[in-house]
């Protein structure tokens, strides 16, 4: 029985199985190399498209704030920012006291959380035992979570009676002595006003700011404290030359987030900043209005006329102090950056 074995010649495929395969594996590459093609085209279409739909919906808004507040432009003007009259059966209107309650509340809300706030997030951060760091951090999250009305109510029914009663004359006859600031802390003592919008605010805003400001500080690496410490630094030191140089655009940025949340606030302004359009003096006890609380207490009874205009004009001068805000803080960003640079 004889046995006939072929050989491969040369220049003959000896595995013509295997050279498809090949084939094969090449063609689904560039069907796969397609494929992803297009639906990579597909994803970046789309991402434009939810970026021009947000720009398309913040151009609506300020085309719909403009053409409704157009019969106030034509009758003040831009002189409406600083009129101080609000007299609704006369048809006067002027933005000056809502603005002023608005930036003054918002402004004494920063002065008195952006220090607490730091202070927590350090002690969260730096020196709070292991075993505290969770729960105290959860109670921060769980004070951000509670709705403004409740912030409000507690306000009006527990802090404005013990604020006229201790805090309001123990401020009277103490500040209330200086030559300077006299008349920051002079007129009636009733427990609102915008003082107690501005405290409350600080109350609200400040568990915002304290997050963002721990989690920002537990991303510092290790090293870099561990390095300081090492180096003989106190924990002061090391939070103002490793940790601050380091977050200082996320503190920046947590403090724009309660800045933003203090200046759009309703609710609790409204329970006990007073509502009331008046600026006869610049005490900080007196009742006055903000432009959210005016918004939220006239808007729906306001016939269509100069009163609703002007509540709509209220709501686009909100909109610029917001705006100019958000500008300074990257301006500040900036900055900050290009010292940076310098510096390096």
């Amino acid at each position: 029985m004889s046995t006939t074995f072929q050989t491969a010649t040369p220049g003959q495929d000896a595995d013509p199985v295997g050279e498809g395969s090949r084939r094969m594996t090449m063609q689904e590459m560039q069907r796969v190399a397609a494929r992803q093609q297009r639906q990579d085209w597909v994803f970046h279409q789309l991402t434009r498209l939810f970026s021009l739909m947000v720009l398309v919906a913040l151009a609506g808004i300020i085309v719909s704030l403009i053409l409704n507040a157009m019969p106030v432009f034509h009758a003040f003007g831009i002189p409406f920012v600083w009129r101080v009259e609000w007299d609704i059966v006369n048809q006067q209107f002027g933005a000056a006291i809502a603005i002023f309650g608005t930036v003054i509340s918002a402004t004494i809300a920063l002065l008195i959380a952006v220090p607490l706030s730091f202070g927590v997030a350090l002690f969260l951060t730096e020196t709070c035992p292991v075993a505290l760091r969770r729960p105290l951090g959860t109670a921060i999250e769980l004070l951000a979570a509670v709705p403004s009305i409740i912030y409000g109510m507690f306000g009006l029914f527990l802090f404005a009676p013990l604020f006229a009663e201790y805090g309001q004359p123990a401020l009277q006859s103490t500040l209330g002595q200086m030559p300077l600031i006299a008349p920051l802390f002079g007129g009636a003592m009733n427990g609102i006003g915008v003082l107690a919008a501005g405290l409350i605010l600080s109350f609200m805003i400040l568990p915002f700011i304290a997050s963002v400001m721990r989690d920002v500080f537990a991303i510092v690496p290790p090293v870099l404290r561990e390095s300081a410490y090492g180096m003989g630094c106190t924990t002061w030191e090391v939070v103002r030359h490793i940790v601050l140089p380091y977050t200082q655009k996320g503190v920046i940025g947590g403090v724009m987030l309660g800045l933003g949340r203090a200046l759009g606030e309703t609710m609790a302004v409204t329970f006990v900043i007073g509502n009331m359009n008046q600026l006869d003096s610049l005490s900080v006890f007196q009742a006055a209005n903000s432009i959210t609380s005016a918004l939220a207490n006239e808007f729906a009874e306001a016939g269509d006329g100069l009163h609703q205009a002007s509540l709509i004009y209220l709501g686009l001068v909100l909109f610029f102090i917001t705006f100019v805000v958000l500008t300074l803080s990257k301006l500040l960003l900036m900055k900050l950056k290009k010292s940076e640079g310098a510096r390096s």
